[in-house]
């Protein structure tokens, strides 16, 4: 069983767990992810692993409460226990040297993705500079422990409570315009992922993106995670999380997301 040994709040909705899990931390690479199942007969839910402790044998997972099975998961306690653990699951990130600053921009829960991330590109060597967006100042999470990775860090709100008033477009942008940036990442909602691929196109600089969000199933046998990347149909959960963000086809992707949004 993998018991719950730590758990706090970034906010009301969205909750930090530190999970028993010692196969898993010894074994996770930046990008992969688990499935995680809440109660008998409960959903399988994908979690992208926000970081790992080999030593203490714990990974860490960021939730965000938004339907039913994901409050159950927020609602767990230290010393509860998941019923089922499933992982590391997906392809790792491609990280290496850089000829330039990688350029690492999350938008709301995205950043705890990210942040794994950011790690690993500082651990070989890299200049790194990370963009921090979210609606409002509640909604950046992580900012402390990306900034112990990052050379620099760029925080942007919708509503310019917290660092500058914008979207990461503007972030970006500007670090763009300043250096040479050899390679973006981008997590976060489809909508922001789109429009940072729109604008690094512009610029011919190399994105990768994540596409965690629109995974159920997780192991390729539901379907509902296919994407046109390039033309051709993928599955989120078997061939990515991860793909070329110049190649995704993120309005049909948003499309296809509202199916299983219940206010739509």
């Amino acid at each position: 069983m993998n018991r719950i040994v730590d758990k706090s709040y970034f906010s009301e909705k969205v909750v930090r767990l530190v999970v028993e899990a010692p196969e898993v931390a010894r074994a996770r690479k930046p990008g992969h992810f688990v499935i995680v199942r809440c109660g008998a007969g409960g959903e399988r839910i994908p979690l992208t692993i926000a970081d790992a402790d080999e030593v203490m044998g714990t990974i860490t997972l960021v939730v965000q409460a938004v339907g039913i099975s994901t409050n159950k998961i927020c609602a767990l306690e230290v010393g509860d226990t998941f019923t089922d653990l499933v992982g590391p699951l997906g392809k790792a990130t491609n990280v290496g040297k850089r000829d330039g600053t990688v350029l690492c921009c999350g938008g709301g829960v995205g950043v705890a993705p990210l942040l794994p991330i950011i790690k690993a590109f500082k651990e070989a060597g890299n200049r790194v500079v990370s963009v921090l967006a979210a609606r409002n100042k509640d909604l950046i999470i992580l900012e402390e422990e990306v900034r112990k990775y990052s050379d620099d860090v760029i925080v942007m709100t919708d509503d310019g409570t917290a660092g500058r008033k914008g979207l990461v477009t503007a972030g970006v942008e500007e670090v763009i315009n300043r250096e040479q940036v050899a390679e973006v990442v981008a997590i976060g909602p489809a909508v922001m992922m789109k429009f940072v691929a729109l604008l690094t196109k512009k610029y011919e600089i190399p994105t990768t993106c994540s596409l965690n969000t629109i995974m159920v199933d997780g192991t390729g046998m539901c379907g509902a995670c296919r994407v046109n990347v390039g033309g051709k149909m993928k599955f989120v959960c078997v061939d990515g999380p991860e793909f070329d963000a110049h190649q995704v086809d993120f309005d049909e992707m948003m499309s296809r997301m509202k199916t299983y949004d219940p206010v739509n």
